[in-house]
């Protein structure tokens, strides 16, 4: 019932991709989130979790992926693996998902999750997300779910010619939320909504010093 009741409120604040609301529906979001926030998981704002990070509230989830414009054959690389929501989101909508997280131990337990809900198309690795995954670029999607000072160019750089990238920009809260797409031309960049994300920490991002900052 409290699931149902979340996906009607993201209809109701513009999310409108079928297939982003049916994995929405089909993800426990109560198994990614510490047992003590558990009353909790389906109330539509971020939660924390260890070491200091968060899980994205719904809604952004939601509109993030949606953003992404996923049909089903894609490549996709996320940056900042955190809970392993988002990438349980990713799987049910893309053909493969290499899930980067710069914290081991959060990789870890991300792993552990995914593979208990048979999500057997997403790749974990421990990294920084700054830099991309460049052993199996090109990507046909890049998702960020922490906020940058800029949007890094080795990301940009590994999208297919046609790839979308999005990303939580700016130097101060409340950040940005852009979508860059590549074209003939060049890269588009368009601006979706303001937002709030942990620092994107590495070394083409914000330095380690900022990583006491939290998603609000």
């Amino acid at each position: 019932m409290k699931q149902q009741r979340l996906i009607r409120q993201l209809r109701k604040h513009g999310i409108r991709d079928e297939r982003v609301l049916a994995a929405m529906q089909e993800v426990p979001r109560e198994r990614f989130v510490p047992e003590e926030s558990r009353g909790a998981a389906f109330e539509d704002r971020a939660l924390p979790i260890a070491s200091g990070q968060t899980i994205s509230q719904p809604y952004m989830v939601a509109l993030m992926t949606q953003e992404l414009q996923l049909s089903g054959s894609e490549t996709v690389l996320e940056i900042g693996t955190g809970s392993g929501y988002q990438a349980a989101i990713l799987s049910r909508l893309c053909r493969h998902l290499v899930t980067l997280e710069r914290i081991a131990e959060l990789s870890e337990s991300a792993r552990q999750i995914l593979e208990s809900l048979g999500c057997t198309n997403v790749e974990c690795r421990v990294g920084d997300g700054s830099l991309g995954f460049p052993e199996q670029a090109p990507y046909d999607r890049i998702i960020v779910t922490a906020g940058a000072p800029k949007i890094p160019q080795q990301l940009v750089e590994q999208l297919h010619d046609t790839g979308r990238l999005v990303i939580p920009v700016g130097i101060d809260r409340p950040q940005v939320l852009q979508v860059a797409t590549k074209t003939p031309t060049g890269t588009t960049i368009v601006d979706v909504c303001e937002c709030s994300f942990v620092p994107l920490i590495g070394s083409a991002a914000w330095p380690a010093d900022k990583d006491d900052l939290s998603a609000i």
